[in-house]
């Protein structure tokens, strides 16, 4: 078992982003299995903070989707086009952040975690 620090660099920015950038396929429920098999697959504890990570972001959109869609038929698509920017910005924030800080998990701020 390999230790963080002797962990491959670009193989750990490879697996983060990878599992951050599922969410990108939320409309398919298939896209949490991702960060799932990545959680299982993996060794290296940055990795499985970050799938974890992934994996309650993941109930954080299907959740707030669930309340927003309907409220888009009120707003006129409002309010379902901001939760959509939000989701997709923050997404790419993580993205980013695994490969610039690949030595540190990323976490979304205001968000419930369940898992």
């Amino acid at each position: 078992m390999q230790t963080p620090e002797t962990y491959e660099t670009d193989k750990r920015k490879f697996l983060s982003s990878l599992a951050h950038s599922s969410i990108f396929f939320s409309g398919l429920f298939i896209s949490i299995g991702i960060p799932i098999a990545l959680l299982f697959i993996t060794d290296d504890s940055v990795v499985k903070d970050n799938a974890k990570e992934a994996i309650n972001f993941h109930f954080n959109v299907w959740f707030y989707g669930i309340i927003l869609v309907p409220l888009s038929f009120i707003t006129f698509g409002l309010a379902g086009g901001i939760w959509w920017l939000v989701h997709w910005g923050l997404t790419i924030w993580a993205i980013a952040h695994c490969i610039n800080v690949p030595d540190q998990p990323f976490r979304y701020p205001f968000i419930f975690r369940p898992f």
